[in-house]
């Protein structure tokens, strides 16, 4: 492995989380007694990672600071910056935030149980290929459908992963696939492509490859009522 080289986390709290069916944002529910986005900066903070911007929602700032940052003390984060209307449109704001750095880790803050293991696995494939996402091989047979919902495609499972956070990239590579995205967003919807993570703006934008490494099964994302309960008993 080489050198140590300077590791940037941005972590992504600016989601709406229509999905949880709640009047708090997913990132802000509480696991035991403290909110989910907790769970992703604590890792974050305990690990090698150098700084941590923090993409909040629209208003959000100064609670996320007082409230997350300076209340549980997280003091890797050295900015708090507003979202966008897209994710992309966040994770663009949270690069441009960046002042320094050779690579980028950007982290769903809604995945609270992501661990130094994954981000040190991560950052050894981000070393050798420069563009990496952390997933899992899914468990189940997945079934491609069409319209109406009828199967027209089975792909080999052994080659359908489920992809996770963080997504691990260069920091040139990264601004520069999200700048040229920013430029040709219109021209993607017309195309009827929809950006929904970052190894997708590398791999459509600037055609890299971009290395699939083991993240873990219990590397989960809240998204639902149902998650909480599960995430609350992997808390236990």
């Amino acid at each position: 492995m080489e050198a140590k080289k300077k590791t940037v986390a941005v972590v992504l709290a600016a989601g709406q989380g229509k999905r949880m069916r709640s009047d708090v944002q997913k990132q802000y529910l509480l696991l035991k007694d403290k909110p989910v986005i907790y769970y992703a900066l604590k890792t974050f903070q305990n690990s090698f990672i150098d700084e941590i911007i923090l993409v909040v929602g629209k208003g959000e700032v100064e609670y996320c600071r007082k409230e997350i940052v300076e209340k549980f003390q997280f003091t890797k984060v050295n900015k708090v910056v507003e979202g966008g209307k897209e994710r992309y449109h966040s994770v663009a704001n949270g690069l441009m935030m960046i002042e320094d750095a050779d690579y980028v880790f950007i982290h769903d803050g809604a995945r609270p149980f992501v661990t130094e293991e994954i981000l040190t696995r991560a950052y050894e494939a981000v070393q050798e290929h420069h563009a990496c996402v952390v997933g899992m091989p899914v468990k189940d047979t997945i079934k491609i459908v069409d319209e109406k919902q009828f199967a027209k495609t089975t792909p080999n499972r052994e080659t359908v992963w489920q992809v996770q956070t963080p997504q691990v990239f260069t920091l040139e590579l990264a601004r520069e696939a999200y700048q040229k995205l920013l430029v040709e967003e219109e021209g993607l919807k017309q195309q009827g492509i929809k950006i929904t993570d970052d190894a997708m703006v590398v791999e459509t934008l600037l055609q890299h490859p971009v290395k699939l490494v083991e993240g873990s099964y219990e590397n989960m994302k809240i998204t639902t009522p149902e998650d909480i309960s599960i995430a609350t008993s992997l808390l236990r």
